[in-house]
């Protein structure tokens, strides 16, 4: 009985260790950067928030410009998996130390709208 138990255990474990190996993944998928981020605009911005465009950063950050559709302002934000940061929040410091730490290259002037899609 315990040397088919044993067996199973190995059989089981060898499929599990195939299935990762060719990609598969277990448990829920995680949202891309880009995903998360419009999440995060939307809970500070409120429901007519969009992210205008988005880069990647380092690690798991991701930088760009949002908006409130049919408005032309746009704010730059910083995004990481806990927390996100815009540039007209009060702590402008952080912000900047965000950004240059995750976003170096991310220091162009905000774009106007240009069509409402990204």
């Amino acid at each position: 009985m315990i040397a088919v138990l044993g067996v199973a255990v190995l059989v089981l474990g060898g499929f599990s260790l195939y299935a990762l190996t060719q990609g598969a993944r277990f448990g829920p998928r995680q949202a891309t950067a880009a995903e998360r981020a419009l999440t995060q605009v939307r809970e500070q911005m409120g429901p007519l928030a969009e992210v205008r465009h988005v880069e990647a950063g380092r690690g798991r950050a991701a930088c760009g410009y949002a908006g409130l559709k049919g408005s032309k302002e746009a704010v730059a934000f910083v995004s990481r998996p806990n927390r996100i940061l815009m540039s007209h929040d009060p702590l402008k410091g952080e912000f900047a130390t965000l950004k240059s730490r995750y976003c170096p290259g991310f220091d162009a002037p905000a774009p106007a709208a240009v069509s409402g899609k990204s």
